[in-house]
């Protein structure tokens, strides 16, 4: 692959290295570090004029310096006389800020598009991520944008792991994920079912109300994040009570703040799955319910499809069942 070149910011290095190795490349040098007022300093080690670059950065742990970080970087390559400049984003920053939510908070801000107006800004001419929280998100570019999906992973570890799966019901936590569900259950040829929540704030569920029947079936909790896992952990308890033999969770995003941990290894799952755009190793030592799956294969195809002029839609338009 001629006239690449992949950089890796700070937030996920492994991920970035398994892309590299599926790539067949060696990432990029760049030393990113802080002067003591705390502002960040990136100085790319290479030449990057007239190449094609991929910059990969997740928006996890320190998001904010990580989000800087990332648009310092951007720029750098840019006006470093770099082709084409490719943000590729695994978990979005900010992407729950997509909406003001209420009429009588309407000096709420939308802070996905702010972030989509800095990465433009910066310089990115292109972005990959996926499973974006709210697929409108994509509208608030002017420049393309590749949302790409976990469910062909999801799929194989269901079927690899799950030895009563054509017994399963696909359920999902919340009404918002409807269509991720019902597109997994048609895969494997099963039902689904969703749960209705009611919040009384951000991050607590005030009542929850079943969808479906799940009575002597294996369910399978699918959603995009869990955070503080509340939600997934309440909803868990739901379907234990309703007559589900058996509670899995996947998840696309595992954000795992706050009490967590502590609320998965004490709620009735099985396995609580993620894949790795958010690094998992500390909390897979305090947590043995948590597994991981590793998506660095649709990134790196993802990257040479970019690269080479290719589809990227057709990565998941022709999964096989």
């Amino acid at each position: 692959m001629p006239n690449i070149v992949l950089f890796s910011g700070s937030s996920h290095h492994d991920l970035s290295q398994r892309v590299a190795d599926r790539l067949g490349l060696e990432l990029g040098k760049v030393v990113t570090k802080k002067f003591s007022n705390q502002e960040t300093s990136v100085e790319i080690g290479e030449s990057v004029r007239g190449e094609d670059v991929y910059i990969i950065q997740s928006g996890c742990g320190e998001i904010n310096d990580n989000l800087m970080e990332l648009l310092i970087m951007i720029n750098a390559c840019k006006i470093a006389s770099a082709s084409r400049v490719t943000a590729v984003i695994p978990c979005f920053p900010y992407a729950r800020q997509d909406k003001k939510d209420k009429v009588r908070n309407s000096r709420a801000p939308i802070s996905a598009k702010l972030v989509a107006n800095m990465l433009s800004v910066a310089g990115a001419d292109h972005i990959i991520t996926m499973d974006l929280h709210a697929s409108q998100i994509q509208g608030f570019f002017d420049i393309p944008v590749d949302n790409l999906y976990a469910e062909p992973a999801v799929l194989q570890w269901i079927k690899e792991n799950i030895l009563e799966w054509r017994n399963c019901i696909i359920v999902s936590p919340d009404a918002g994920g409807a269509k991720r569900v019902t597109s997994i259950a048609d895969r494997l040829n099963v039902e689904f079912a969703l749960i209705h929540k009611e919040r009384k704030k951000a991050n607590e569920v005030d009542r929850m109300v079943l969808v479906g029947d799940v009575k002597d079936r294996v369910a399978i909790l699918v959603d995009d994040m869990a955070d503080t896992c509340g939600t997934i952990c309440h909803a868990a308890d739901k379907l234990v009570s309703a007559g589900a033999t058996k509670v899995y969770a996947i998840l696309t995003h595992g954000i795992f703040s706050g009490p967590a941990i502590s609320r998965i290894n004490n709620a009735s799952f099985e396995a609580v799955v993620v894949t790795n755009t958010i690094p998992q190793e500390e909390k897979m030592k305090h947590c043995p319910k948590i597994q991981f799956i590793d998506i660095s294969m649709i990134l790196a195809e993802a990257i040479r499809r970019t690269h080479n002029g290719e589809s990227v839609s057709y990565l998941f338009s022709h999964v096989p069942l």
